[in-house]
């Protein structure tokens, strides 16, 4: 299992513009290889006697040239530039496979970040050794044993942060899941979640709540002249904000998630799409507050380490339709309508509760089915999702 350890570095002034130079040498080397990428791609469609571009050949083709034409280059670890063509490569097999867009040239202040490969950095207790640079704190120390496969710096606002891949096959520092049965999770906008047990987690709504300092700092970024030093302290400020609104919300979800896969051993989610819900003008900013993507992904490898599994429903499964005490199916549902009555049993059952207690149903019969019982379960559909195999445990968002 490969995992990552995201910690908060302690540079310098010196460290700190080490970090800089060497993130604007990796985006200079991606932005680089991906517009000689385009432009060999070009002259191979119009006479296929040229070779088509690979990763290697423009690495090796950037090696030849740099130390004439880039010689700022050799100021910082070759791996900042190497590694970004790599991961040039990386992004164009997503692309072809169908499993992302095409790349994009990177933005100098976006995603700042430049990686390691594991013999160029080595790590003693709580800091980090880099080439040309020297030991640079951390703020704690690798928490997981195994074989070091890389480490990606990173800026978020006016931090930077190392995140560590480890791969190991030791994850005792987690107790298996305590098995309080099988629980329902329904997602919402008034509140995180509510569960089949009862309990209903509220959101903290960071952007809400911060919204209108978001928007005084926004102005005041306006406002400022183009290239000043004004302008770059209130985009720091504004950057910081953000940094904070983001890192709110993770805290929220880690702590439910955490909750979750330590009292459960089997956990009942809808597959939601986001995507989609996000294009409703009237609820997208509250959608996107609560971070429903995010929720899933922390399950999901956090269930895998703790011998669980999450239980996907089908996007399709009519949860909030169903009366959890008789079976039945309504044939409408309004989003406005969040509490009614069923027909006929007379049950009256919360919107959110009566879909978290389908769910739960649903992951039972599911799990029973996946043992080889036929005809458990509603009969609909089912399917168990297997936790991926790539997890980052990671406090603050890259």
């Amino acid at each position: 299992m490969i995992v990552a350890h995201k910690i908060a570095l302690d540079p310098n002034n010196v460290q700190a513009s080490y970090f800089a130079k060497a993130a604007g040498t990796a985006r200079f080397a991606y932005n680089w290889a991906l517009a000689e990428w385009q432009r060999q791609y070009e002259a191979w469609k119009q006479d296929n006697s040229l070779p088509k571009p690979t990763e290697a050949a423009l690495r090796r083709q950037l090696n030849a040239i740099k130390r004439e034409q880039f010689p700022w280059m050799l100021e910082v670890t070759k791996c900042a530039p190497q590694m970004a063509i790599i991961q040039l490569g990386q992004a164009f097999q997503n692309f072809f496979a169908g499993r992302a867009r095409y790349p994009q040239f990177r933005k100098k202040g976006v995603h700042d970040r430049f990686t390691l490969t594991n013999d160029q950095f080595s790590i003693d207790g709580s800091r980090i050794r880099i080439p040309n640079l020297g030991w640079v704190r951390m703020r704690e120390s690798l928490r997981f044993a195994g074989k070091i496969m890389s480490a990606t710096i990173s800026r978020v606002a006016d931090r930077w942060f190392v995140s560590i891949t480890v791969q190991t096959e030791d994850l005792s520092h987690l107790p298996k899941a305590e098995n309080q049965g099988v629980v329902g999770v329904d997602l919402g906008v008034s509140a995180l979640a509510t569960l089949s047990t009862g309990e209903t987690i509220p959101g903290p709504k960071p952007h809400k709540a911060l919204l209108g300092r978001l928007r005084r700092l926004s102005r005041s970024l306006s406002r400022k002249q183009k290239g000043s030093a004004n302008r770059k302290k209130a985009k720091a400020k504004l950057a910081r904000l953000h940094a904070r609104i983001a890192n709110i919300r993770q805290d929220a979800l880690h702590k439910l998630t955490t909750d979750l896969t330590r009292r459960f051993h089997t956990i009942g989610i809808e597959d939601l799409n986001v995507r989609g819900m996000v294009r409703n003008r009237h609820l997208a900013r509250s959608i996107a507050d609560m971070g429903f993507f995010e929720f899933r992904r922390q399950l999901e490898y956090k269930a895998a380490m703790r011998g669980g599994q999450v239980v996907i429903a089908d996007r399709w499964f009519p949860s909030s339709k169903i009366c959890s005490a008789c079976g039945s199916v309504q044939e409408a549902m309004p989003l406005s309508v969040r509490q009614w009555i069923c027909p006929d049993c007379g049950t009256r059952h919360d919107r959110d509760l009566n879909a978290a207690r389908n769910l739960a149903t649903y992951a039972v019969s599911s799990t029973v089915s996946a043992c080889g019982e036929e005809g458990a379960g509603s009969g609909l559909a089912t399917g168990v999702k297997p936790a991926s195999m790539k997890q980052e445990v990671s406090f603050v968002p890259v």
